[in-house]
């Protein structure tokens, strides 16, 4: 038997809920490892059902591979390991400071890692310019604020798959293009595979590495972002009207004109 490549695989991969199923006989063949992908798809897609589903909080079927492992027949403690899931809506904030939240996440991760010091965890919070609040407690924190503690919890881990569920959503635009700059130098770094979901289809433009695109629970499109962002994608899949054209400094951004069935 060959060898599968160093990655991620899905394959007739299904998920959803105990009446419901939401993703179907999903198959994507290979995300690399040390790089970005974006999931795209209007609301209702199934985007965030797909990657608690992967983190092992949902129903699933089939296979999903990480490197030569078949996660879904391994125990979800051998799952959580390896794969660190951050949410839309983080939980309600318990009364830690915000360094003692990262340590705790840390330790979490286990012993297969060499565990960070206090400086090293500092340092992470500076990237992420919040190293003031490494003291503020975390009921006391702002949904934004919240929502880049929980990235630098994530990144602790020092996971092999990332799972962003809409980390944006509650950050302002300075915030947004930081972060997302962030996520990508650390996936080059550390050599992990992260997906993330973002409804802003520029930003995957500019800092995704691949894209995989979804519509009703099933795969309208996979590859480079020049790819799968095309007008007859956008029209199939928003119902949009739209190009994709070079900004005065060359980055590719999408112009939307109208709706596909307005007069």
């Amino acid at each position: 038997m060959s060898q599968r490549p160093s990655g991620l695989t899905l394959s007739h991969f299904s998920a959803g809920y105990a009446k419901r199923q939401v993703i179907s006989d999903l198959t994507v063949p290979h995300l690399p490892r040390g790089q970005i992908t974006a999931l795209l798809g209007p609301n209702g897609s199934g985007k965030s059902t797909l990657m608690r589903a992967m983190a092992g909080l949902g129903a699933s079927s089939g296979e999903l591979w990480l490197n030569d492992e078949n996660l879904l027949v391994q125990p979800f403690s051998r799952r959580a390991e390896q794969v660190v899931y951050l949410p839309q809506t983080l939980p309600a904030g318990v009364h830690l400071h915000v360094l003692e939240s990262i340590i705790v996440a840390q330790r979490a991760a286990g012993t297969r890692h060499q565990q960070q010091s206090e400086t090293e965890v500092m340092s992470l919070l500076r990237q992420l310019g919040i190293e003031h609040l490494a003291l503020s407690y975390l009921d006391q924190l702002s949904g934004g604020q919240k929502q880049l503690v929980g990235l630098a919890q994530s990144l602790i881990r020092q996971p092999a798959l990332l799972l962003l569920d809409e980390p944006l959503s509650a950050l302002d635009l300075n915030y947004q293009f930081h972060v997302m700059d962030l996520v990508r130098r650390e996936t080059r770094l550390r050599n992990i595979i992260t997906l993330v979901v973002v409804h802003d289809i520029n930003i995957a433009l500019r800092h995704a590495d691949r894209v995989l695109m979804l519509k009703e629970g099933k795969l309208q499109g996979y590859g480079s972002p020049a790819e799968v962002i095309t007008p007859q994608m956008l029209a199939t899949v928003y119902g949009v009207r739209g190009r994709i054209e070079p900004c005065s400094q060359g980055v590719q951004q999408v112009i939307i004109d109208g709706l596909v069935n307005s007069i």
